[in-house]
């Protein structure tokens, strides 16, 4: 059973004298004719006319002041707040006294009258009528104590610390108009995003989020089990083999946005389900995607925030193409002084690693410790927009190989404000050199290392009816959310991230 706090108990009380004297708490139906906002610009816009607006309001108290036989409240909608005003001309002294009595902070209420100018100029709703649409038990979370009618002060949670905030979003998104625009902002990157890529020509599409296999990245996947097929099947970690077998059926230009899911740890920049972009292009390469990534990413920045100049923690960052191209083997050169073309196997590169005076992991293969040497030294120094471009081939499988350059693929990865937003391909279109990279990475790599790659039959049938030479791209929507709207934590941008499960006492 809930245990209800002290001022819990009293709203619950009026919850019972409500009903006790037949007025429906929870109505089912409720009436608006004007939002605040909609309210307030048609009043703005009669008061050149002298002409009266008669107004329904709905929304959520946030704040009430009793004066007598006038009483002022302000409630809160989607689009904003507005002031109520209650008289006892219009309504009665029992009925300001009864919204007075029974009226809570956090109470959703519609009210219906005309629109007026109060002498302090400000915009309200003189109330003929008002009715109750849903009570709110427990009061909203606040950054300071509350003192009651009675003059004791209960103490309660304010939405101080970042958990908080994100396991009860709800609060948050109730008391912070600020994360409500971040949602809302969110919402119009996604939606420039598809406006960009549409009006390239590109075709959106979906695919399966169960698959019997996973692949196109490397992740350790979820597990589930279908009961009627009986197989298990995985949450997908990436839409790529998919995507790339539409290109098999001449559909030459797709994109996907939606939901991956990988079974790795929580961090600032990770979250277990997250929201993917993936394109894939037809007769395009790396360079190309290069182009079209600068400028997507720009022409989202101008759509939603009108400007290509942000700014990220302390960093005055500028989106503006054509953005910074960087060598992998030149930046980790500057950055650790160990040139990684000079050692061609795992032993050579970590031999080179300790003569520098640094400390790599021991006994994983040559691409994972140039993928260390990134994270550890390069990626943390890239703050201006760069590509990160040519990647060794054994941490990237489905990439095709530079010519006369076998260890070195055409991949890239796009930096900002010190972290990964996207990770680009000359997509590899040759079944037989694919199919050998997957038994290389089966070799190679033990059982349950995420690089390692599962050989996809059916990708590599697709693959031999003939795949078109084309260049792939992916992005983490809420890296880029991240980064346009300087938010510090995924948490940040996600209306619901994964959390530790909470224990109810």
């Amino acid at each position: 059973m809930t245990e209800y706090s002290s001022l819990e108990k009293i709203r619950l009380q009026k919850l019972e004298e409500l009903r006790a004297e037949g007025i429906e708490t929870y109505p089912t139906r409720a009436e608006r004719t004007h939002t605040s906002a909609q309210a307030i610009a048609e009043f703005e816009a009669a008061e050149k006319e002298s002409r009266e607006v008669g107004a329904t309001l709905t929304g959520r108290i946030r704040a009430t002041r009793a004066m007598g036989k006038l009483s002022f409240a302000h409630i809160e909608d989607g689009d904003g707040k507005i002031q109520l005003f209650l008289r006892v001309n219009e309504l009665g002294q029992a009925q300001v006294e009864f919204f007075n009595k029974m009226f809570d902070i956090g109470d959703f209420v519609q009210a219906r009258g005309v629109m007026m100018r109060t002498k302090s100029g400000e915009p309200t709703l003189l109330v003929h009528e008002f009715h109750m649409l849903a009570k709110a038990v427990s009061p909203l979370p606040a950054a300071k104590d509350e003192t009651l009618e009675d003059g004791s002060i209960v103490r309660h949670a304010a939405l101080e610390s970042a958990e908080i905030r994100a396991r009860q979003r709800y609060a948050d998104l109730a008391v912070n108009p600020e994360v409500r625009e971040t949602f809302r902002k969110r919402a119009a990157i996604i939606k420039a995003l598809r406006e960009f890529l549409d009006d390239k020509g590109f075709l959106e599409v979906e695919t399966p989020i169960l698959q019997p296999l996973y692949g196109g990245a490397a992740a350790r996947p979820f597990v589930t089990h279908h009961n009627e097929l009986e197989q298990d099947m995985y949450l997908r970690i990436s839409f790529e083999l998919y995507l790339k077998k539409l290109l098999v059926g001449n559909l030459e230009k797709v994109y996907e946005i939606g939901r991956d899911f990988r079974n790795e740890g929580v961090s600032f920049k990770h979250n277990p389900e997250f929201t993917q972009l993936e394109f894939y292009w037809a007769y395009a390469d790396y360079l190309k995607v290069m182009e079209l990534t600068e400028q997507m990413i720009a022409f989202t920045a101008q759509k939603v925030f009108g400007t290509l100049k942000i700014k990220y923690k302390e960093h005055d960052i500028d989106l503006t193409p054509p953005w910074t191209r960087l060598e992998m083997r030149a930046g980790l050169l500057n950055v650790t002084g160990v040139d990684i073309y000079a050692h061609t196997d795992a032993d050579s590169l970590t031999a080179g690693l300790r003569a520098k005076g640094l400390n790599p992991p021991v006994g994983v293969p040559r691409g994972k410790l140039i993928d260390w040497m990134l994270g550890e030294y390069l990626e943390p120094t890239l703050i201006q927009p760069t590509f990160l471009y040519d990647y060794p081939r054994d941490i990237s499988p489905l990439a095709k190989s530079r010519p006369n350059d076998p260890l070195t693929v055409e991949r890239f990865e796009g930096y900002a404000a010190g972290f990964e937003l996207c990770n680009a391909f000359t997509e590899l279109n040759d079944p037989l050199d694919q199919e050998s990279r997957f038994v290389e990475m089966g070799r190679d790599y033990k059982a349950d290392d995420e690089e390692r790659h599962p050989l996809d039959e059916d990708y590599l049938r697709a693959m031999r009816y003939g795949m078109p030479p084309n260049g792939g791209f992916g992005m983490g929507v809420d890296r880029l959310v991240m980064l346009l709207m300087d938010k510090h934590s995924i948490r940040e941008v996600l209306l619901f991230p994964a959390l530790r499960k909470e224990e109810f006492s």
